[in-house]
């Protein structure tokens, strides 16, 4: 007989299996198979073999195809493919382009000392030099109404638009594949077959430069509204070498970040992504997707381990009802808060979920019922035994003693940001006091638990399976509180979480198993190790 395989250990494996494979798939998209013979009429081999004189030159145009005319703004008539620079140029904005329009660039490399028009071994790529974007609401001063001036906002911008407009992207970043790879023509990758372009010479086939726009450099904070009255903007071109294994992985993570926009990703949500890979190098990059693999991992086994906890969950005893009661304000509270700051998808569904599954537990806890007529429900809550009644109790006291220290410091907090900072409304004063509330004393409220550990010194009612997951995910939280763009609030209260992760664990220690004791379950170990009914052999 197969011995019995438990859905964590099918979980945990069909985990590794994933991460597997996904390291071959890394490996495939980096590792290209060169032209072992290079005599071999199936070798594609590199034009900048032959060192041509090359010349980068650069224009905007209001199509793409740069029909009705384009404009030079900047030229390197010395191209060398091997050193990298960035300049600064003044582009003139049409104006179709100031009043909610679109301008292109066209990066050629071609032969100095001609026009690309007239080089018929030139590459070209475009580039979008706009998007759109619903600007950031204007924040004031509540007390006084003095507004504060936005970051990158243009003279004269309409504060109060409401609808998506034209914004300038600041930067231009090009790449050309500098090392001189011999291709296989029976092996060609797909995703860098489109950039290719190959002609023939004799029996020979040669590629013309790989030429790469870097749209993953493209960020929001580098986004200027563009508006009727300045007639000039900045662009920044900048200008680096790629190896090919670098730019088959770019144009993977392009086409991802491409696909996710399509999927209704905003410019905002798919900035959070290509931070991931522009703030940090590869190796760095690479831990994180193993971290965040296994935060996926434990984030499934914790959901799973705590739902099936609160499922079975009998008995409220020495668990502090406030505290769950707490967990769910506060969960929702960050939640409208995440939604307020326009966080990312990536931060924002979680939260979300998050508050939906505080909220059944909160109903488990009370043990609330309900009950519809018609439209319009009723809650019938549950009646508590006497083991309960004295985990209320001091859940009661430890809560009494808390609220002297921590209503005073909110009250504080709140009034002390309506005067001295802005927001866009009260409604937001309200959320942003609520939620710093939540992330500067909301580990108080995990006191109360303590309290009662104390008093019952025991903590065998506590989930510690659906516990010790989420622990783990404490620290790969740390981790990505460097990563991934969110606020300084939201930052550090993953911090504060291994606080509060490291008293439980000395509670743990504390306090030996009392067999006589409640379990999560609500039942004692010597009560479960009773026969239930007529022994049975396996």
């Amino acid at each position: 007989v197969l011995p019995k395989t438990s859905f964590t250990t099918l979980i945990i494996g069909v985990f590794v299996v994933y991460v597997l494979h996904t390291c071959w798939v890394m490996y495939g998209i980096v590792y290209t198979k060169p032209c072992e013979n290079t005599k071999f009429e199936n070798c594609i081999k590199p034009y900048l073999a032959g060192k041509p004189r090359l010349q980068l030159s650069i224009y905007t145009a209001l199509r793409p195809n740069a029909d009705g005319g384009h404009t030079l703004i900047y030229k390197e008539e010395d191209f060398d493919v091997d050193s990298k620079f960035e300049r600064t140029v003044n582009v003139s904005i049409p104006k179709k382009t100031r009043n909610n329009g679109t301008l292109y660039a066209l990066a050629f490399v071609h032969q100095a000392g001609v026009t690309p028009w007239q080089d018929q071994k030139q590459v070209h790529l475009v580039a979008q030099l706009t998007t759109y974007m619903v600007p950031k609401p204007a924040e004031v001063s509540l007390i006084s109404g003095e507004e504060t001036p936005q970051k990158h906002r243009a003279e004269g911008g309409d504060t109060a638009v409401e609808r998506p407009v034209s914004h300038w992207r600041s930067r231009l970043t090009l790449n050309v594949v500098s090392e001189e790879f011999v291709f296989d023509k029976d092996f060609l990758p797909s995703d860098v077959h489109r950039f290719l372009r190959v002609f023939q010479n004799g029996k020979k086939m040669i590629y013309l430069p790989l030429l790469f726009v870097d749209e993953l450099s493209n960020r929001v904070k580098d986004l200027i509204e563009i508006n009727n009255t300045r007639t000039e903007l900045p662009l920044t071109i900048s200008y680096d070498t790629i190896s090919l294994g670098k730019l088959r992985f770019w144009i993977h993570m392009q086409d991802a970040v491409y696909s996710l926009q399509q999927f209704g990703f905003t410019e905002k949500d798919a900035d959070e992504i290509k931070g991931i890979f522009v703030d940090t190098n590869l190796y760095f990059l690479a831990l994180t997707f193993f971290v965040a693999a296994f935060h996926l991992l434990f984030d499934f086994l914790a959901f799973k381990n705590d739902i099936s906890f609160w499922k079975q969950k009998k008995s409220m005893m020495g668990m502090s009802s406030k505290a769950v009661l707490w967990r769910c304000f506060s969960t929702i509270v960050i939640f409208m808060y995440l939604f307020d700051e326009q966080t990312s998808l990536l931060v924002l569904i979680p939260a979300g979920i998050g508050s939906l599954i505080e909220v059944w537990k909160v109903k488990k806890a009370f043990k609330i019922q309900i009950f519809w007529k018609g439209v319009r429900p009723t809650f019938i809550f549950g009646k508590s035994d006497e083991s309960e009644k004295r985990t209320e109790a001091y859940d009661t006291l430890a809560m009494k003693y808390l609220s002297y220290v921590l209503y005073p410091l909110c009250i504080g907090g709140a009034v002390y940001a309506l005067v001295f900072l802005r927001y866009k409304s009260w409604y937001s004063w309200l959320i942003n006091s609520l939620v710093n509330g939540v992330y500067a004393f909301g580990f108080l409220f995990m006191l109360p638990q303590l309290f009662v550990n104390y008093k019952f010194k025991s903590v065998a009612h506590l989930p510690w399976k659906a516990f010790m997951y989420k622990a783990f995910n404490t620290f790969i939280d740390d981790v990505f509180a460097f990563v991934i763009t969110m606020p300084t609030s939201h930052r550090l209260a993953c911090f504060r979480d291994d606080v509060v992760f490291l008293v439980y664990l000395y509670q743990r220690w504390l306090y030996p198993v009392d067999k006589t004791r409640m379990n999560e379950y609500g039942l004692s170990y010597d009560e479960e190790e009773k026969p239930k009914g007529k022994a049975h052999r396996d």
